[in-house]
């Protein structure tokens, strides 16, 4: 039997909140963006620099209201710095978060008032080495759970986040700038879009049949869907006519943005589905068991 006791669900659905996916989509548009602007900057090209600045700033300064508004109490924020714990992806992730979000405002402030160039560009470092950490922790803050999708794709979803916040930083950029300019954004957007499909196509292979079921049917399946539809039609339009369009920078920027927030979405109302039907907790341990013996 696939049910447990009375059918009911074997661990509870997840606390969390609307809040929490945007939160996945604006802290990988804020690391994946301070990373880029590092290498923009590194490259000479200061228009794309400065942009992935402002824009990450933007993503790392929404975050965390974000984050607190799930918290429910400002302090509960605070109390998750007055430790850092290696073994928590969220003690470690708030540490991330403050860090990132401390250099990235820093920098564009600076950059805003031409000020200070050399501490600018300390918060620029500051940010471009968190900004990883920042755009691939909360993979490994939902598979740390025992939600059982999330934990099963533990080995993916760190790095599909973080290829979907690179490709959200790399299309957000496009999406403000001429093509002539754009051109590292736009390239960076299209293959980190096709990483992250192939990276989605691996999990749903290696966690089976029965825990790929959520990412397929239901809201979550649909979300998915969607996901992969926008990001694949945003990326291809991008290659075809992003370089010479910029109807078609815009579109195809706007459809990988679209499809990033819907993996978001996706991922989280998976996560509740595999909480809510015992199936998903149940069968996976039998047949881990079967196998053992």
């Amino acid at each position: 039997m696939s049910d447990s006791y009375y059918g009911r669900p074997v661990i509870k659905e997840p606390t969390w909140t609307w809040e929490i996916p945007i939160y996945l989509f604006t802290g990988g548009l804020g690391g994946g963006s301070a990373v880029l602007s590092a290498a923009a900057r590194l490259a000479g090209n200061e228009r794309l620099a400065k942009t992935s600045l402002y824009l990450g700033a933007a993503g790392d300064v929404v975050s965390a209201p974000l984050l607190i508004a799930d918290l429910g109490r400002p302090e509960r924020f605070l109390n998750m710095l007055r430790v850092f714990k290696v073994t928590s992806p969220m003690s470690v992730g708030s540490w991330v978060l403050f860090v990132s979000g401390g250099a990235s405002s820093t920098a564009a402030v600076l950059e805003t008032l031409d000020r200070l160039r050399p501490v600018k560009y300390l918060a620029e470092l500051v940010s471009a080495l968190f900004g990883g950490p920042l755009a691939t922790y909360t993979g490994a803050l939902l598979a740390n759970t025992s939600v059982p999708v999330w934990h099963e794709g533990r080995h993916e979803l760190p790095w599909l986040f973080g290829a979907s916040g690179t490709a959200t930083a790399g299309a957000a950029a496009a999406l403000l700038l001429p093509p002539e300019e754009a051109g590292p954004a736009r390239r960076l957007a299209i293959g980190c879009a096709a990483a992250e499909l192939a990276a989605m196509e691996v999990m749903q292979h290696r966690v089976g049949r029965l825990l790929a079921e959520p990412y397929r049917k239901g809201l979550s399946g649909q979300l998915t869907r969607a996901s992969k539809l926008c990001v694949a039609a945003g990326a291809g339009l991008l290659a075809w006519k992003g370089r010479q369009s910029r109807s078609a920078a815009v579109g195809g920027s706007t459809l990988v943005l679209a499809g990033e927030m819907l993996l978001r979405w996706g991922v989280f109302k998976a996560g509740f589905a595999s909480a809510r039907d015992p199936k998903y907790t149940v069968l996976p341990q039998r047949q881990r068991r079967d196998s053992n013996r």
